[in-house]
């Protein structure tokens, strides 16, 4: 993956129908420590981490990295999205050394079942490919996520291959950017 050093990153906000992606704020920082306390959102990801730990180690701006979108809604965030180069000691590449874009993202529970993980993946990802053209984006998620699976498919993730992580079975499958038509 291209580096997201200073001449992409940070994007100006991104706009959808209903949400807009955006570097993090201090204003953020209570849906951060809500997010990464919600046992709900904590299910597929190792599980929820205690509030009072979040409060005490998380940064007045959250967050605020190349590759980071906070997703905003109706001016308040209801997640965030990462693009981060996928360790290269993982399982899942499509390149022998790794590196690849990896697509991931957290939504607060009171904003699923809306389609705004699908408007804002889409979103980042049209982006990831206006910037880095011709670059594969993975993601990896746990078959058990029926949720996080119809998602990917939606996005137009292709399955490469599964594997055992994190003591369960993890689906990973690749995007690629459609060619330009001419």
């Amino acid at each position: 993956m291209t580096a997201l050093g200073p001449d992409a990153w940070p994007p100006a906000p991104i706009t959808t129908e209903r949400l807009v992606l955006r570097e993090s704020e201090a204003r953020d920082r209570a849906a951060f420590v809500e997010l990464f306390a919600s046992p709900e959102v904590g299910t597929y990801i190792g599980g929820a981490r205690p509030r009072d730990e979040l409060d005490r180690a998380m940064p007045e701006v959250p967050g605020r990295r190349p590759g980071l979108f906070v997703i905003e809604a109706e001016g308040a965030m209801i997640g965030m999205i990462t693009l981060d180069p996928r360790a290269p000691e993982r399982p899942g590449h499509v390149r022998p050394e790794g590196g690849e874009a990896e697509l991931g993202y957290l939504l607060l529970p009171h904003a699923w079942g809306r389609g705004y993980a699908a408007e804002a993946c889409a979103a980042a990802l049209d982006w990831f490919a206006a910037t880095f053209p011709g670059e594969p984006v993975v993601l990896s998620t746990r078959t058990a996520n029926a949720r996080a699976m119809r998602l990917a498919e939606k996005l137009g993730f292709t399955e490469a291959e599964r594997f055992e992580e994190y003591g369960a079975e993890q689906w990973f499958g690749v995007w690629s950017p459609a060619p330009p038509t001419a």
